[in-house]
Formats: structure tokens, C-alpha cells, sequence
């Protein structure tokens, strides 16, 4: 596992598509983080964290539409999945790197807090939360697009997919509201309203440290990645 970690993380500096991600997104928060904290001198960073939450959506498939998908196309999941590592290993390390990645961007973000910390009033434990719920909500996305990229063997199409599944994911925050209450559908809603991301990362936002939504988070990425190693799995033994 940690092989395939170390060989994941330094294949995303060793190409564009690190300092893509990375870039763009330090770019993009920076925008955010002036318009919502600089210019209206607020030191409150929870308008910053929806919006950028939003953001991330829309690039991570940049960071994960390889993962899988380029070992398939360059032929050399073969490679991997016939190694002596297991596909539960092979799967964790490319993930891993791949969170790595958001997190080592996220520390840089820090400059951010501590801009506000020397001009104004900081509130640490919100902050704390607030990067928590980010970096929980952002490993779900990121497991998605390794579970997509593993499905496609072009990377295009696993970073389309990405894009919709996330945004298909985004869309739960708002089915209960479309649906009538009291009817049988409020259930369904209120079932989309329990499963919603967004929904349980606004506790993380609020400053609210819940044990059961860190909990959803981590159990979701485990189911993610388990349906990973699945797929891999079952096209070893048909293609074996």
C-alpha cells in the first residue's frame, strides 16, 4: 500500500495534473476568500468553505480521472493486479494519494485564517470543524472518481461521470424540499435528506464536532472504495 502511495503522489507532481488541481484551486479560493472575508472584512469563513465546497466539485475529477483509468488504457493493470499487493492495498494507496494531494492543498489555505487571525477575530474551533467537514466531504468525492475511473478505461469519460455523479450528489441537499410533506414521498425525501453530504457537512460548518457524521463520511468512503475493489476483482477473474 504504501508503495503504490508514494509512487500515486509523486506521479501527480511528476505531471501536470497536481499542480493543475492545486493551481486552480488556490486560485479559485483565493478569488472566494477575498470576496467573502478581504473586501468585507468578515472573519467569518463559512461562506468561504460553502462556496469553495461547490468549486471542488467541478475539479476533482481532474484528480482522480487517472488513477485507474490511465493504468487500464497504457495497459498495466495487468501489472498491478497480478503484483504480490492486494487490490484492497492497490486501491487504498491510490486513494490515499490522491487525498494527499487535497491535503497538502489545504494546508497551503492556511494562509487564509491566519491572515484573519492577525487583523481580526478567529474563532478556532469553527475553523477546525470547517476543515474537517472539507477535507471528510472532499475523500467522498475523491473515492467516487476512483470507483468512476476503475468503470472507464478513457479518462475523459471518468472525469464526465465524476462531474455528474458529484453534482447528482449535490442535488439531494434539495429533494426534500421538493417533495410534499405528508405524502409518501416526504419518506423518500427524507431518506435523500439523511443521505444528503452537504446537509451533514453544514454541522461541520456551524462549528457542530458530530461523531455520527464523521462517522457517515468514513463508512461512505469505505463502501466506495470496497465497490472499488470489487469491479477491479471481477474483471481480473474475467479477463484471467
Amino acid at each position: 500500500m504504501r508503495a503504490v502511495w508514494k509512487r500515486e503522489l509523486q506521479a501527480f507532481f511528476y505531471t501536470p495534473i497536481g499542480y493543475v488541481f492545486m493551481g486552480f484551486f488556490l486560485l479559485v479560493s483565493g478569488y472566494f476568500f477575498w470576496g467573502y472575508n478581504i473586501s468585507s472584512g468578515s472573519s467569518d469563513m463559512t461562506n468561504f468553505f460553502s462556496q469553495v465546497t461547490y468549486i471542488f466539485v467541478m475539479f476533482v475529477p481532474v484528480l482522480t480521472m487517472r488513477l485507474m483509468s490511465e493504468e487500464r488504457r497504457n495497459k498495466t493493470d495487468q501489472l498491478l493486479i497480478t503484483s504480490p499487493m492486494s487490490i484492497t492495498s492497490i486501491i487504498v494507496g491510490k486513494f490515499l494519494a490522491a487525498a494527499s494531494v487535497l491535503l497538502i492543498t489545504l494546508v497551503i489555505t492556511f494562509i487564509y485564517p491566519t491572515i484573519i487571525a492577525v487583523y481580526g477575530r478567529l474563532t478556532f474551533g469553527t475553523l477546525f470543524t470547517n476543515y474537517l467537514g472539507f477535507f471528510l466531504l472532499g475523500c467522498v468525492y475523491i473515492s467516487i472518481g476512483l470507483l468512476m475511473s476503475t468503470l472507464c478505461e478513457n479518462q475523459v469519460t471518468a472525469a464526465v461521470v465524476t462531474l455528474v455523479v458529484n453534482i447528482m450528489l449535490q442535488v439531494l441537499e434539495y429533494v426534500p424540499s421538493m417533495l410534499s410533506s405528508g405524502s409518501y414521498f416526504s419518506f423518500i425525501g427524507n431518506l435523500f435528506g439523511w443521505l444528503s453530504l452537504n446537509s451533514r457537512n453544514s454541522d461541520f460548518a456551524a462549528g457542530l464536532l458530530s461523531f455520527s457524521n464523521i462517522l457517515y463520511f468514513i463508512s461512505f468512503v469505505a463502501v466506495v472504495l470496497f465497490l472499488s475493489v470489487r469491479v477491479v476483482e471481477r474483471r481480473r477473474w474475467s479477463e484471467g
